[in-house]
C-alpha cells in the first residue's frame, strides 16, 4: 500500500507538473522565429490542427498541444478566418487565436487618387513591391478610365491582373444605374461619359467647379468647337513617350486622335481615371453658357462666354502673373 501511495503521489506530482506546464504555455507570450516577421497563410476550409500546426511550424506558437488547449477554452474554433497574417511580436496562444477570430489579415493599403492614368498608377504599383510597373500598364492596356480611383487594401501577392480586375469591378459598382440612366438621358455612351468625365478630372482638383468645367465642355461639342484641353494633348505625349512634365506651344500640333487642338469632338477614349464626383457632373452640369476658362493660379477657374472676356482673363490670369516671374499652370479652353 505504501508503494501505491508513493506511485500516486507521483502521478499526481507529474500531473500536476503537466497541467501548470500547459497553462505557463498558453499564458506565457512565445515567438519561435529569428526574422524580423513573420506571415503564415491560413486556407479556407482548413481545420483547427493544421491551423495548429503551420503556426507551430511558423514559430508563431510553442507547440500544437498549447494551441489544442487553447482553442478548447476559447471555444470558438470555427470563427478562425482565412488569409495570410503577419506576426512580429511574442504573443500568447489566446493573442494569435483572436488575432485569428478578428481575421487581422495582412493588407497593403494602396491609393489611387482620382485623375491619375494607367501609367502613373503603374509607378504606384511597382512602389508598393507588388510587380513591375510594366506589368501593370501591360495587364490595364485595355481598361484606361475603367479602373476606378480608390484605396484598395491589398495582399502582398496581389498581381497587376488581379488588381486590375479588381478596378474594373469596382469602377462598374461606381457607374450607378442612376449615372447611367443620366448618360443616356443626355445622349452620351459609357465610353462618351467615361472620356469627358477623364477630361473635367484632369482639368480641375476643384470638386465645385467640376460641373461648370462638364458645362464649358458640354457647350463646346453641342456647337461643334474644339475641345483644345491640354490633358489631352500630354496624354498624346505620354502615349509616344515624349512627356518631360511641361507642355510647349509646338506640342499643340502633334498628329494624334488625342490632340483636341487639332481634331474636334471628344478624343477616342478616356485619358485618365474619374473619380465618381467627375462622372456626376459630367451627367449633372451646371446650366451656363460658358465657352472658356482660365486658371487663376491657385487652384480655381475664372469662366468666360466670348472670346473677349476670356482674352482678357488670359491677360489678367496668365501673362501678367508669368510677366512677374512666377510659375502657374495654364489656362485651359483657350
Amino acid at each position: 500500500m505504501k508503494k501505491l501511495g508513493i506511485l500516486v503521489a507521483v502521478l499526481l506530482l507529474l500531473a500536476a507538473a503537466a497541467v501548470a506546464w500547459i497553462y505557463l504555455g498558453i499564458r506565457q507570450p512565445f515567438r519561435g522565429y529569428s526574422a524580423s516577421e513573420q506571415f503564415v497563410d491560413i486556407p479556407p476550409g482548413l481545420g483547427t490542427k493544421g491551423i495548429g500546426e503551420r503556426l507551430v511550424a511558423a514559430g508563431v506558437v510553442r507547440d500544437t498541444l498549447t494551441f489544442r488547449v487553447a482553442m478548447r477554452l476559447e471555444g470558438r474554433a470555427a470563427r478562425l478566418k482565412a488569409g495570410e497574417y503577419r506576426f512580429t511580436d511574442p504573443m500568447t496562444p489566446f493573442d494569435v487565436i483572436d488575432k485569428l477570430r478578428r481575421g487581422d489579415v495582412f493588407v497593403i493599403s494602396t491609393t489611387f487618387p482620382e485623375g491619375l492614368n494607367v501609367f502613373e498608377m503603374a509607378k504606384i504599383f511597382e512602389s508598393k513591391g507588388f510587380g513591375t510597373a510594366q506589368s501593370f500598364v501591360d495587364a490595364a492596356r485595355s481598361s484606361e478610365g475603367y479602373l476606378f480611383p480608390d484605396t484598395y487594401p491589398l495582399s502582398r501577392h496581389t498581381d497587376a491582373k488581379k488588381l486590375v480586375h479588381l478596378m474594373r469591378e469596382t469602377f462598374e459598382r461606381e457607374l450607378t444605374p442612376d449615372i447611367r440612366a443620366a448618360a443616356q438621358t443626355r445622349g452620351l455612351s459609357i465610353p462618351q461619359l467615361v472620356t469627358l468625365a477623364s477630361i473635367v478630372e484632369k482639368e480641375t482638383g476643384n470638386a465645385s467647379e467640376r460641373p461648370l468645367v462638364a458645362s464649358v465642355y458640354e457647350n463646346r461639342l453641342r456647337l461643334g468647337m474644339a475641345l483644345q484641353c491640354d490633358p489631352t494633348v500630354i496624354y498624346a505625349l505620354e502615349l509616344t513617350g515624349h512627356y518631360d512634365g511641361n507642355i510647349r506651344r509646338d506640342d499643340l500640333m502633334i498628329d494624334s486622335p488625342y490632340n483636341t487642338y487639332r481634331y474636334p469632338g471628344l478624343p477616342p477614349g478616356p485619358i485618365a481615371s474619374p473619380g465618381r464626383a467627375s462622372l456626376e457632373a459630367v451627367v449633372h452640369p451646371a446650366d451656363s453658357d460658358y465657352l472658356y476658362f482660365v486658371s487663376r493660379n491657385d487652384g480655381t477657374h475664372v469662366f468666360a462666354k466670348t472670346l473677349a472676356e476670356h482674352t482678357k482673363n488670359v491677360q489678367h490670369f496668365q501673362v501678367e502673373y508669368f510677366r512677374a516671374g512666377r510659375t502657374g499652370k495654364a489656362g485651359k479652353a483657350p
